[in-house]
């Protein structure tokens, strides 16, 4: 990354925004995909290594979403500072390396250490791209084009088991492999077209902020991972969670009294950003859990082969994009933002009160075909509203910083819906017992994705207020 340049000697990018879009697109498509891919390659790369534990092999998925949701706030701060092209490219770079190394990887522990890389990576260009995105727009039209930032990385995330299934033809290897050409070619493009969008006057991050909210998240993950895998009784569960839970009250109370804080309480003065991550959270940690049970359901109780289950949620998910394209911007201009959002909440929550009335022990393909279609409107509707309100609402000192709170929301809450669903639901098999189980957690993810309308009920009563100074 590049030292801090006069803002003058760079161009705005309002020529080209919608090319910046589309590669600060490849970002948060390789971080976001990369989530979900490497799950299905998991047996096989234990069939290449059979002295690995399944605990160990859990791991190559745990280190990276540990790794990535701790360091997106600070690496959104640090990027404040630096031109926001060759920190987003810095970002690829090293998610590049990383793929590269898991694939010539010769035992778990170096996929293990090849995985944090990726994952610094990952937390390096998830902010800086969106940052991008706002940075290149008008201010009209940055909460639509954060809307489109969004939906694509919630179409790829959708998508990444079928693709892991694909891939896992040629070898385990290649789920990391096909990283490499997209980082490559994004990197060589985006040297030659990408504007040289400067960094802000800012103070350099908080160190100890940053090691407390690093330390806090990542035990808090650790912990709700653990209770998901040996049980809520575990040491390591409660420890890790009770841990992470002190540490990041000290981090907030250090935020409130620093005098350059790692995050600036100001973030959250502005009502609208305010409730957008207070929305986002409980609906993240509903759409988290959604992901992971209807897929094992359906592939484990009903023996779906992860491509006829693919094909079943396809129409679901390509609904995702197209929704939030092509209807949540003209609902947003008619009724506005926070009704957009309740809309897509609720016919989320419907879809999943569907799941538990339609499911059974006998497969059902209209039950997870009309659960799968109303999800994919539901969440094309909220999600990408979510991110681009409170995005929408960021000065532009805070679009790194900003960017990287909703990401890390969406980060957590993610992994706390997966570790939540497990705890509740355990393993699905074809059993009364077990569908029982799973008609509660799929009523639960029901009932969290309504409490996100709540702070965004707030917005809606409340006049409209300008964002923060930048």
């Amino acid at each position: 990354m590049a030292a801090l340049e006069p803002p003058a000697a760079a161009p705005t990018g309002a020529d080209r925004p919608n090319l910046v879009l589309a590669l600060a697109c490849v970002g948060t498509i390789l971080a976001t995909l990369d989530l979900f891919v490497v799950s299905v390659a998991l047996p096989s790369i234990g069939r290449a290594f059979p002295d690995a534990s399944l605990s160990d092999l859990s791991w190559i998925l745990n280190s990276y979403a540990i790794v990535y949701a701790a360091l997106l706030v600070f690496m959104g701060r640090l990027a404040e500072r630096f031109r926001r092209d060759r920190s987003y490219l810095s970002g690829i770079a090293l998610f590049t390396l990383g793929s590269a190394g898991c694939a010539l990887s010769v035992n778990v522990p170096m996929i293990l250490s090849f995985r944090v890389v990726e994952a610094i990576g990952a937390a390096l260009m998830t902010p800086t791209s969106l940052g991008l995105v706002l940075a290149a727009f008008e201010p009209s039209r940055r909460s639509g084009a954060a809307r489109l930032w969004s939906a694509i990385g919630g179409f790829a995330g959708a998508f990444g088991p079928v693709i892991g299934g694909v891939l896992l033809i040629f070898g385990w290897q290649w789920v990391f492999l096909v990283n490499v050409p997209i980082g490559l070619v994004a990197i060589v493009i985006g040297m030659r077209v990408l504007p040289a969008i400067p960094g802000q006057d800012v103070p350099w991050p908080d160190l100890i902020g940053a090691l407390l909210a690093t330390a806090g998240v990542a035990l808090w993950i650790f912990g709700l991972i653990t209770a998901g895998t040996q049980g809520w009784t575990a040491t390591g569960a409660w420890s890790g969670m009770a841990a992470g839970l002190v540490l990041l009250v000290i981090f907030a109370l250090h935020c409130l009294r620093a005098k350059r804080p790692l995050i600036e309480p100001a973030l959250f003065r502005n009502r609208t950003f305010t409730a957008a991550t207070l929305g986002l959270l409980p609906f993240m940690i509903a759409f988290g859990a959604f992901l992971v049970s209807r897929v094992t359901w359906e592939q484990t109780a009903w023996g779906w082969s992860p491509f006829r289950t693919g094909l079943i949620l396809a129409p679901g998910r390509f609904l995702v994009p197209l929704t939030s394209m092509f209807v949540a911007g003209r609902l947003i201009e008619r009724i506005g933002a926070p009704a957009v959002i309740c809309m897509g909440l609720a016919t989320f929550a419907l879809s999943q009160a569907i799941t538990a009335l339609g499911y059974g022990l006998t497969p059902s393909i209209a039950a997870s075909l009309s659960a799968a279609v109303l999800s994919g409107i539901g969440v094309g509707l909220a999600l990408p509203t979510l991110m681009g309100t409170g995005a929408g609402a960021l000065p532009a000192a805070y679009f790194s910083t900003g960017s990287a709170v909703l990401n890390m929301i969406r980060q957590v809450g993610m992994a706390m819906g997966i570790a939540l669903l497990v705890a509740i639901a355990g393993q699905p098999a074809a059993t009364e017992t077990a569908l029982s189980a799973f008609h509660m957690a799929w009523l639960l993810i029901a009932a969290c994705a309504l409490v996100g309308m709540l702070p965004v009920l707030g917005i809606a009563r409340r006049r409209p207020e300008q964002p923060l100074a930048g």
